[in-house]
């Protein structure tokens, strides 16, 4: 009996790593594709053959990427914008999630509402109104434009996200620290805010991928050449009568490696971050 049971558990767990393994090979492949892309010489995008390391294989378009098209530039910009608001989505969430969570004011319930009704609109119906603000405020191809559509966008969520962590968070530790001594900001600082760290994980991640992979808007805004974030730069990579596949394929791949190395050393906050973080408010 006790045989037939672990037999039972081995089948179920080979079962469930085949079923891992296989999602696993449908997400790494397409990635593998443009890898192969990327390694093909004169912008090939398809090929009667299934290696991923093609015969004539070659770094001609890495070279290009570096060498020939201001892809150094664009990246500049890209982590400029991306740190600017990832600073902002973090400090600013921090500080109104625990205002929101921990204060009763007046307006408080009618803020909270208003936050979440801006999250029933996509970015891109916001993009006019916002657009004709920046135009007023002298703000048309500058980063700082850029810096507020999107840290604007990205707050919203922030906020929520760090309002419903401080509910889990009980508000004794506070009290305890106000007897020991310490001012209410002193409390937030000292004792409250070490333990958001999975929440502050999540909401970083959140500002950063908010900024770094949009194109829509900067498009719209950055209209000088060295003012390009990567998206927009990548874009004129495809044109209408041709797209150069090498270029593209290269481009994204080195695009992606700040997102996974982000995800791979935050991993282990994420899953408390985004659990925790959704039991009250």
């Amino acid at each position: 009996m006790r045989n037939n049971a672990k037999f039972k558990k081995k089948l179920a767990d080979a079962a469930a790593y085949l079923v891992l393994i296989i999602f696993a090979v449908i997400a790494i492949y397409p990635i593998l594709q443009v890898l192969s892309i990327s390694l093909r010489p004169g912008d090939r995008l398809l090929s009667t053959s299934l290696a991923i390391i093609p015969d004539d294989a070659t770094l001609a378009a890495y070279k290009e990427l570096f060498t020939g098209r201001p892809f150094l530039l664009w990246m500049r910009n890209s982590i400029l914008i991306s740190f600017v608001v990832t600073s902002t989505g973090v400090v600013l969430a921090a500080l109104a999630g625990y205002a929101f969570s921990r204060f009763k004011f007046r307006g408080r319930n009618v803020g909270l509402l208003s936050i979440l009704v801006t999250q029933m609109f996509p970015a891109t119906m916001l993009l006019l109104p916002m657009y004709i603000m920046l135009v007023k405020l002298g703000l048309i191809n500058t980063f700082l434009g850029v810096i507020i559509i999107y840290s604007s966008t990205a707050l919203p969520f922030c906020i929520w996200m760090m309002k419903g962590y401080y509910d889990t968070i009980s508000p004794s530790l506070e009290e305890a620290a106000r007897i020991d001594g310490c001012n209410q900001f002193a409390a937030f600082y000292k004792v409250v805010l070490p333990l958001t760290a999975p929440a502050l994980v999540i909401v970083a991640l959140f500002s950063f991928m908010t900024s770094w992979a949009e194109y829509v808007v900067a498009a719209q805004v950055l209209q000088d050449t060295n003012l390009w974030t990567l998206p927009v730069g990548l874009q004129t990579f495809q044109a209408n009568m041709s797209t150069e596949w090498g270029l593209y394929a290269a481009a994204s791949l080195i695009v992606s490696i700040p997102v996974v190395i982000l995800f791979l050393m935050l991993s282990k906050f994420l899953i408390s971050g985004l659990t925790l973080g959704s039991v009250k408010g």
